[in-house]
Formats: structure tokens, sequence, C-alpha cells
């Protein structure tokens, strides 16, 4: 006993201080991408062209879709005036679904649910999560939130083995039709009033995998999305964030 309380002594505490104190991120991560139109040649379209998912497009001026978007860069690497780049800014979670469409204008970041669903779910919110054919990176993100470093519970977000015990929804994966009625009949089974939250680009709108004829785009119409967190993955303090703001904790 005594040489665990020892190493727990020499350990310090673990976890990180966000939000009250600024993320540290390393040197190699990407977080809000910046588009520059005023630096876009108008008869260019390399960038489009190296685009997987067709995240990026020229039809009404330069736009980049956050939703689409797997932050792989290659956009940068061909782009020969420097239009496009990666920034740090790891806040990119967003209530609307359009609201993750970037084409100049500043970006909107979450905002707090409404009201009465706040007073019923903010201080305690239980999520089920559901893996609809995703590739393990996301879930490992949301995972890696309920460590020591992280600590979701501290704010009282928890994951939970029953839908029936859940408040929300926590969807990642392209949504694969061998997939579809299980999310849906989870997404029943899940008591009123509830929420969806739509984590990572598979999704968003199917990621790599977009327009496969097994997969659905994620998350199908039917199931209304009320927290979008673009990335492939998200980092977990990009989750962290975004929840954090659903629940009006972080107003900034």
């Amino acid at each position: 006993m005594l040489k665990i309380i020892a190493e727990r002594i020499r350990q310090k505490k673990r976890t990180i201080a966000y939000p009250k104190a600024p993320p540290v991120l390393p040197d190699r991560f990407r977080g809000m991408p910046r588009v520059d139109a005023s630096k876009c040649d108008k008869a260019c379209d390399a960038c489009v062209v190296a685009c997987p998912t067709g995240a990026l497009s020229k039809t009404d001026g330069l736009s980049l879709d956050l939703g689409k978007c797997l932050f792989c860069a290659d956009c940068t690497k061909v782009c020969p005036s420097g239009a496009l780049s990666f920034s740090q800014d790891h806040c990119l979670a967003s209530r609307l679904r359009q609201g993750l469409v970037l084409s100049g204008q500043e970006f909107e970041k979450a905002t707090a649910m409404g009201e009465e669903i706040k007073r019923i779910l903010g201080r305690s919110l239980k999520l089920r999560q559901v893996c609809a054919g995703g590739c393990n990176a996301c879930e490992a993100d949301l995972n890696v939130l309920t460590t020591v470093v992280f600590d979701l519970g501290r704010f009282g977000i928890q994951f939970v083995a029953s839908p029936r015990h859940a408040d929300g929804l926590c969807l990642t994966g392209p949504v694969t039709k061998n997939m579809a009625l299980a999310l849906r009949k989870t997404y029943e089974a899940i008591s009123s009033p509830k929420i969806v939250i739509a984590v990572g680009a598979c999704a968003i709108s199917g990621g790599p995998y977009i327009d496969h004829e097994e997969t659905l785009n994620g998350v199908p119409s039917d199931i209304p999305v009320d927290l979008f967190v673009p990335g492939c993955p998200p980092h977990p303090i990009t989750i962290l964030d975004g929840l954090l703001r659903f629940l009006g904790k972080i107003h900034h």
C-alpha cells in the first residue's frame, strides 16, 4: 500500500486542466482549416482534384466542407498560392451541418442546447455510443476521453451500455447498410427528450467511404443530429470542446 501511495505522489495529477487552461497540442496537430479565397487562382482546381472526398468546391468561390474533410492536407501540398492551410485551432464542432461549410466567413462554434433540454440533461449526460461501421479511430478517441487524462466523468458525461439508460446517441462510422437497422433501433430505444451527436467525417458525410454502395453516407436523414464533431478522427480535445459547448460549459 505504501508503494502505491508513493507512486501516486510521484506521478502527481494527470488530468488536463482544460477548459480552465488552453490545451497542449502536438506541433503536427491539424485543426481548423484556413481558406483564403483572395489567394486562390480562379483558373486553378488542383486542390479540388486532390481532395479524396470532394470536401473542396469552387462553384461559388473556394469553399471547404469540414464535414467531409479528412484533414489529410493533400490540398495544401498541391495549392501553388497557399490559399489553404491548417491552424492549431481545436474548436471544430458545430450545431448545424451547413455551419461546417467554410467559404471565407468566420466559423460559428457550437452553441448550447436549448434551455429546456439543458435543464433536464445539462448536469448529467449519459450517451450510448454506436459504431456503425467505423474503422475504430473515432471510437478509440471517444474511449480516451474516459481515461484519467481527460476524465469525461468530471463534467457529468458518461457512456452507458444500454440505450434505455441513455440521454442521447453518439454515432461514429459511415452507417453501413448492415448497421442501419441496429442504429435506428438504438435511437428509438432512447427515451425523449434525446440528443444525437455525430462524431467524425464518416458519421457526418461518409468520410473516405462516401458514396460507397454499402454505406448511407453517415447518419440517415430521419435521425436528427444536434451536434457535429468533424475530423478523421477528431482529437479528444476537439470532441470534449464540442460536448462542453453543447452543455453550455464553454461560452467563448
